[in-house]
């Protein structure tokens, strides 16, 4: 019986995770976001190509799903429910099967998973993603960073965790493989927020 709970918890999980607001506000506006801008389903796209409050809506929803789904793993399945919840809702934003299995990158989604298994965890990834954007005024290298040492988080914060979190680390290094070779060409656009506007230019 755990084990067909644990299996309806990650498969529940995985179509929490095909939810994907960018997409649906996207398409409300007669917009493909898989063909505009970096052609991502993500947050850092949906600001770029919807504005501030499209790009907010999504961060939450994508954050949420992911706390939404490991819970209920949780309840489901117990701590190794979660864990494996975890994984589920993350390669359901990234490969949803809703959308022909081309998503987002993961990171939002991650991190709300994170914030479901082990608050401190997710935190403490966060605060590296944060000085990483903070620091170079992009969102991939905040991104790349947090992934990078998430591993090593992992294994002080949530050491049961450390497999399934180093598939998801190197997952996120590889959607962001693009994002690495723009970076180490002097290519990669800063985010949007960060631009500075000209003078005349009126405000929102």
């Amino acid at each position: 019986m755990n084990l067909w709970m644990l299996l309806l918890a990650v498969i529940i999980a995985y179509l929490i995770g095909n939810i994907s607001p960018s997409i649906i506000m996207a398409k409300a506006r007669g917009i493909d976001i898989k063909k505009e801008g970096s052609g991502n389903a993500g947050t850092t796209n949906a600001l770029r190509v919807m504005g501030k409050k499209a790009g907010a809506i999504t961060l939450v929803v994508d954050v949420l799903k992911g706390t939404a789904a490991v819970l209920l793993g949780y309840l489901l399945a117990g701590q190794d429910g979660a864990m494996w919840c975890v994984v589920a809702v993350f390669c359901g934003h990234v490969w949803p099967a809703f959308y022909k299995f081309k998503g987002g990158k993961g990171v939002a989604t991650a991190f709300g998973a994170l914030m479901g298994l082990n608050p401190l965890l997710g935190l403490s990834a966060l605060g590296i993603v944060i000085v990483g954007v903070l620091v170079s005024k992009r969102m991939s290298v905040g991104s790349i960073l947090g992934a990078a040492c998430f591993p090593f988080l992992a294994f002080f914060l949530e050491p049961e965790f450390v497999r399934l979190g180093t598939v998801l680390a190197v997952i996120i290094l590889i959607k962001h493989r693009a994002n690495i070779v723009r970076l180490c060409k002097g290519q990669e656009p800063i985010m949007s927020i960060f631009e500075k506007r000209p003078k005349n230019e009126d405000r929102e």
